[in-house]
């Protein structure tokens, strides 16, 4: 999201820069014409706005005009909009040109003259050439496609010759519609549907946003338009319950551009409009067979004309999906009806559609309707559709007459939207049992869906109130309940921070006897208390049975190993045992990317980031926060659409780019309680902090990093866990700002907490670094040989290369300077590859200042794999691996042209000339 002005721009970050570029080329003098097409509603006209005001921040004047369909017919019409407020100074013209361009206006003296089209567009050139004198100009032409030929005509002569003028020509158009005479005579830029992250983020940022089924309705049938995302979030914020409906109501706006051509069509065109539209499919015989004797293939022919529909052979597709619900929403309830019986009778041999035409064509409540789709829904979820599940339980149990079925369809219904991974759907699903029954199961189960809705966003008490309260009431008749919903209860409670969470759950869990599957407890010792139950955990985890995964579509008792997977993946990161979880975490990966899960997607793709990120995977880490955010914001996890652009300011702050790490945690953390999300809290600490030490600045530094602890006389941690890994980054802070005795304060008190447990090697390592820094002189050298001493700490690279800087540091200032050369070049190894610039800079002054002149980066280094973005990263290591352009466009879902368009991006960028250079470029993925 990019802020301009007092308005924000949402998903369009690479167009907004192509704008800023051609506006900084006009004020170093330099022409430019650039063509922006899209579809109706695309947010072409915000772009251009948004061009103007960047032109004129930049002292840039602005000229506009707009195409309008009803001058079209006009001549010169936009012409004379765009010149208007200038031609007094057409007299300043040539006789001839002045005279052809007022001409053409009316404005002449009354002399017969011959048009001169030609003089006509050099008289405009000419005059704006004249203005541009006194500064450089912005032409902005919205809906070109309306303006007369003539002003297209005068444009495109102008956009031939506007070279050596200060004047730019920035264009936008219907992509249907684009004028032939610009056509080839402008570079274009396609403006395409906003990505779902982008479209998630837009909705977000509406007055009051959609949530649940009403969120996903509203993305699917948006498809990404920016007018289409604010016009239904309107219609449904007015009326929620047409959320509900086979198609969500349009705006008067929307009806205007998708609707506007339908009562001029004939009515067998309309009729089967209606039929494709109901049928929502491309089956072209299907349609003709339901619509029978009353249309003919050639009745599409009106249609096509319009731009509605397109046929090929034998499927048919409506250009915009808004197109589908304008003609299905102007259609009668009976022409409706009667269009999914006649579908549902032609569909004999597909159970899933006709299950979904006999519901659409039902009055009220039908008992048969809703098991034939629940006989749909069991089908859906046998091949891993899981939002296909719920959303034909979810109907199953609107048709139910019995109250306690119908509770138990939407029971079952939000258990598939979360394992799709929607949780506000989940929430909405859940929440109507308790009007429906009092059987305690069904209760129970909808608590424990209400509370998993809650846990991936931030409200992680109002999980915690789900959730505990279940998990108490069944520790003596239902054990396995308990733990299910401790299981559950313990990633909001990590996530909260709270202390009485954490108590609660570990009681709870005490209280439960043995199980023959302990996965519950054992995510609940380590997530609750990691130090004090490092060693039960650790023996647990060693003890864990792991099935092979299930394959997709798997019955979700059959998906019980793969959801093990996650749980020890997390268990693993959270007890440091950082290798195992990325193995863990990223066979779970693997295999969810084969289903459609996006919810279980983005939380397990986010715990894999943090766990790449910490081994030194940075660049691997980037790739799995960029999947992980754009699946949460789809779904609406926002735990992940926050925690994951928190994770990556981080990695832009270690790598030197701080303002656009504040920039990220800034749009990040907006709207957030952070007080209670603790984790999220010092996550956002640490990544300013680190901005700060990136630019030199301990004290603001220090301050950052000593509030992930309390002011108390004995501080404690912000967060139990999250906390205690940047202690030693504070103690480095807190020697260069002369706050060593607050920070030794913290430093005593943390390393009396952890004595009642046990620590990780990462974390034993922490503490001695934060020993060494703030120890006498005598004794410092033991903290720092004890940090680099067991030879685990090579697992976290960044942390350890920290300790070799500082113990070099400390080494050369006590005239030791070839002791510390090898730590400093161990250290710069591990910099250069992260392409962390200010701890490479801070090590090659060191060096320097050893007597060791440090040689160039290696190419392959992270400061030319950090120029990749994550899809070119991936596009490389296959080519490495030796498959061809077709295979790896198989294996990514893009043409051989586009890989090998990539691969001309990514050979410069590495250093490199061929395809065989690329396996010596590229590090092994985890280095």
């Amino acid at each position: 999201m990019t802020p301009l002005g007092d308005e924000w721009i949402v998903g369009r970050d690479h167009e907004l820069a192509l704008l800023s570029r051609l506006v900084d080329a006009l004020t170093t003098g330099r022409s430019g014409a650039l063509l922006m097409t899209g579809g109706p509603g695309a947010g072409k006209s915000a772009l251009l706005e948004a061009a103007a005001r960047m032109a004129r921040r930049s002292g840039v004047r602005v000229l506009r005009c707009r195409g309008s369909e009803g001058e079209s017919g006009l001549p010169f019409a936009g012409l004379h909009q765009l010149l208007r407020p200038f031609l007094d100074l057409a007299e300043g013209l040539p006789a001839r040109q002045r005279a052809a361009l007022l001409g053409v206006f009316g404005l002449d003296d009354g002399t017969p003259t011959v048009s001169d089209p030609l003089l006509t567009s050099l008289g405009a050139l000419t005059l704006l050439s004249d203005v541009a004198e006194h500064g450089p100009l912005l032409l902005v032409i919205d809906d070109t496609h309306w303006l007369d030929l003539g002003t297209l005509d005068v444009l495109a002569f102008m956009a031939r010759r506007l070279e050596g003028e200060p004047v730019a020509l920035l264009l936008a158009a219907r992509d249907i519609a684009v004028p032939a005479q610009l056509d080839r005579q402008v570079d274009r830029l396609t403006i395409e549907p906003l990505d779902p992250a982008a479209a998630g983020r837009l909705l977000d940022h509406q007055p009051r946003p959609p949530a649940g089924r009403a969120r996903s309705r509203v993305l699917e049938q948006a498809a990404g338009v920016p007018l289409a995302l604010v016009e239904l979030a309107r219609a449904v914020a007015r009326d929620p319950a047409a959320a509900h409906e086979d198609t969500l109501p349009l705006t008067d706006r929307l009806e205007a551009i998708f609707a506007a051509d339908l009562p001029e069509l004939p009515p067998a065109t309309r009729e089967l409009l209606l039929f494709a539209a109901a049928a929502e499919s491309a089956e072209l015989p299907v349609i003709l067979s339901a619509v029978g004797d009353r249309a003919t293939p050639d009745d599409w022919l009106p249609a096509e004309r319009a731009g509605l529909v397109r046929v090929d052979a034998d499927r048919v597709r409506f250009r915009h999906p808004l197109i589908r619900s304008a003609v299905y929403r102007a259609a009668t309830y009976t022409e409706r009806h009667t269009a999914h019986r006649a579908l549902a009778d032609v569909l004999v041999g597909d159970p899933d559609r006709r299950a979904w035409h006999h519901a659409a064509a039902a009055s009220g409540v039908d008992e048969e309707a809703a098991r034939e789709l629940d006989d749909s829904a069991a089908r859906a979820q046998r091949r891993g559709g899981y939002a296909a599940a719920a959303t034909a339980l979810e109907r199953a149990a609107r048709l139910s007459p019995d109250p306690t079925v119908r509770a138990g369809r939407l029971v079952r219904a939000a258990t598939m939207a979360m394992y799709a991974g929607h949780p506000r759907w989940v929430g909405e699903l859940s929440a109507q049992v308790a009007t429906l029954t009092d059987e305690p199961a069904l209760l129970a189960e909808a608590s424990l869906r209400a509370g998993w809705a809650l846990a991936v966003t931030t409200r992680f008490a109002g999980s915690l109130g789900f959730l505990l309260p279940v998990a108490e009431a069944a520790v003596d008749e239902d054990p396995v309940l308990t733990l299910d919903a401790l299981a559950t209860a313990t990633t909001p409670a990590y996530n909260s921070g709270a202390p009485e969470h954490r108590e609660k759950i570990l009681r709870i869990a005490e209280r439960v006897p043995p199980q023959e599957d302990e996965i519950g407890r054992l995510w609940a010792l380590a997530g609750c208390d990691p130090v004090r139950n490092r060693a039960r955990a650790l023996a647990m985890f060693a003890r864990a049975w792991t099935d092979p995964l299930a394959e997709p579509g798997a019955r979700p008792e059959l998906d019980l190993p793969l959801a093990r997977m996650v749980v020890l993946g997390g268990t693993a990161w959270v007890l440091d045992e950082t290798a195992e979880a990325i193995r863990l975490l990223g066979a779970a990966m693997d295999h969810l990317r084969r289903s459609p899960t996006s919810g279980a997607n983005a939380t397990v793709a986010q715990a894999l980031a943090l766990a790449l990120y910490e081994s030194g995977s940075w660049t691997e880490a980037r790739a799995a926060l960029d999947e992980a955010y754009g699946l949460a914001a789809e779904g609406g996890l926002e735990n992940v659409v926050v925690g994951a652009p928190v994770l990556r300011a981080t990695l832009l702050a270690l790598r030197g780019d701080t303002e656009e790490a504040r920039a990220a945690v800034q749009r990040a953390v907006h709207g957030i309680d952070l007080p209670n999300c603790r984790s999220l809290q010092v996550r956002t600490h640490y990544a300013l902090g680190a901005a700060a030490l990136a630019e030199g600045d301990h004290a603001a530094a220090y301050d950052r990093f000593r509030a992930v602890y309390t002011r108390q006389p004995e501080p404690e941690p912000l967060h139990f866990h999250a906390s205690d890994y940047y202690l030693a980054d504070l103690v480095a802070a807190a020697v260069r700002t002369g706050r060593a005795e607050d920070a030794r304060l913290v430093l005593d008190t943390t390393r009396r907490r952890l004595a009642e447990g046990e620590t990780s090697a990462r974390l034993t390592a922490i503490v001695h670094r934060a020993d060494a820094l703030l120890s006498e002189p005598d004794d410092a050298e033991r903290h720092f040989t004890a940090a680099l001493a067991d030879p685990a700490g090579d697992r976290w690279p960044f942390e350890r290369a920290q300790v070799r800087l500082d113990y070099a540091e400390w080494l050369r200032r006590r005239r030791r300077a070839v002791e510390a050369r090898p730590l400093l070049a161990a250290a710069l190894e591990v910099f250069e590859r992260l392409g962390t610039r200010p701890w490479t800079d801070r090590t090659r002054a060191e060096l320097r200042a050893a007597g060791v002149t440090p040689a160039s980066p290696p190419a392959g280094s992270a400061d030319s794999l950090a120029e990749l973005t994550p899809q070119q990263l991936q596009i490389a290591r296959l080519a490495a691996a030796g498959l061809t352009n077709r295979e790896i466009g198989e294996r990514i879902f893009l043409s051989p042209r586009t890989v090998g368009f990539h691969l001309y991006r990514i050979f410069p960028k590495l250093g490199i000339t061929s395809r065989a250079q690329l396996r010596d470029a590229l590090p092994e993925p985890g280095e």
